[in-house]
């Protein structure tokens, strides 16, 4: 039988315990699939113990079955590539800036937009400060 102490982070079975290091995640969410599929905790019971909720229980219990114990780990949140920015887009913006050293990252923004290559003012001016593009400004000399 296997069983795991939250709080003190180890397995435990009839014959001994095993220790569990502090940030090993998968571990602790396949003792959780364990425990609510097999040892009959259930998976509402079984999600509270390990502090999941139970929709939780059952998104990892579906990445289990569809990859095994390698899907456990979580992964990076948010977007994985920069989807608005891509290399293309950046190089139209550099192009534009130095077609017109005056356009402002609006007006290179709305010129793009009518291109085909929907990106925001904001996104424009990132791409302008990342490239150093900004106009310089006079220094005033006494």
């Amino acid at each position: 039988m296997l069983s795991i102490d939250g709080k003190k982070k180890v397995l435990s079975g009839s014959k001994g315990t095993l220790a569990v290091p502090e940030d090993d995640e998968i571990t602790f969410k396949l003792a959780m699939l364990f425990e609510g599929q097999c040892e009959g905790l259930g998976p509402t019971a079984a999600a509270k113990k390990f502090g999941y909720s139970k929709q939780r229980y059952f998104q990892v219990l579906k990445d289990f079955r569809e990859r095994g114990a390698r899907a456990l780990r979580s992964e990076k949140r948010g977007p994985k590539n920069n989807y608005r920015r891509t290399e293309e887009v950046v190089r139209q913006v550099i192009r534009h800036r130095f077609l017109d050293s005056d356009a402002s990252a609006e007006v290179i923004a709305q010129k793009l937009s009518q291109c085909g290559w929907p990106i925001s003012a904001r996104s424009v001016q990132r791409v302008i400060e990342e490239f150093g593009l900004q106009k310089k400004t006079p220094s005033v000399s006494p």
